[in-house]
């Protein structure tokens, strides 16, 4: 008999399909706003293709998905996304936050259990060891935070936990499918762990 997390884990081309369905468009509607042909949409939907790079992008904006939630073959994102825009500026860091996206993220989970920071750094391929190693290291590490400055937090309310990423426009939460050791877990091609405080 197959293991459990086995019979249920989905597909790119699955976890494509349903987040088109779920944001009420047709193959053909989301061709169009993808600039693609159909039968792209329809090649990814059935894993015989994969898009690149800018088409994921643009995929994770208009069905309100992570790329991260696309991709990883952990399955330890749920579909469960909730996006709601922020005005950043609206926030003081006060009491145990340390800067306006802790205050943010407190205010949008004050009812929490817990709520620990995170550190984000990239799980990074043989290639890109062998590269920070000979370059420079931590440079590997140090484009991946250029690239995306956001801060990540663990929360625990209600006997579940939740991923949150803060930008300086929108709070994300995406429910955890199962349990995470606050201390070190990976999600895709990330490694987190517990930046030492929590905000609850």
């Amino acid at each position: 008999m197959a293991d459990y997390k086995e019979e249920f884990k989905m597909t790119f081309g699955e976890k494509l399909k349903e987040a088109r369905k779920k944001a009420g468009l047709s193959q053909e509607q989301f061709a169009e706003k993808m600039n693609v042909s159909r039968s792209a949409i329809a090649k990814w939907e059935t894993d015989k293709g994969m898009p690149d790079v800018n088409n994921l992008k643009v995929m994770s904006q208009l069905l309100n998905v992570s790329i991260d939630y696309l991709l990883d073959e952990d399955e330890k994102i749920s579909f469960n996304e909730m996006k709601e825009a922020i005005n950043l500026d609206e926030y003081e860091k006060s009491g145990k936050c340390r800067d306006k996206k802790d205050a943010v993220c407190y205010a949008k989970n004050s009812d929490a259990t817990k709520i620990y920071p995170l550190i984000r750094t990239k799980k990074m391929s043989k290639a890109e060891w062998l590269l920070d190693f000979v370059v420079q290291p931590g440079v590997v590490q140090l484009v991946d935070y250029l690239n995306d400055n956001s801060a990540y937090y663990l929360v625990e309310k209600n006997d579940k936990q939740y991923l949150i990423k803060v930008t300086k426009d929108f709070i994300i939460t995406n429910e955890l499918a199962e349990k995470v050791n606050v201390k070190k877990f990976i999600i895709g091609k990330h490694m987190y762990k517990s930046a030492g405080y929590t905000l609850i």
